[in-house]
């Protein structure tokens, strides 16, 4: 669990005070890319779910089934 939480807070860490240009190009970067990068997609994903209201959840649960259909 502390290796998951120390993954986490270094993601975190790497972002802050990071422009939007930052953050996106570190995004575009980790899509399609290296499978190494992933689990840096999955915090900032888990961050936005956290802040994500029912309605927001729902469409990328939408988006999610929508995508393994065409997969």
């Amino acid at each position: 669990m502390s290796v998951l939480l120390n993954l986490r807070q270094a993601i975190a860490q790497k972002l802050t005070n990071k422009s939007d240009e930052d953050v996106k190009e570190m995004i575009v970067n980790s899509v399609d890319g290296d499978e190494m990068a992933l689990p840096g997609l999955g915090v900032l994903f888990e961050m936005i779910w956290k802040q994500s209201d029912d309605a927001a959840k729902q469409q990328f649960i939408d988006t999610i089934q929508q995508q393994l259909k065409t997969t």
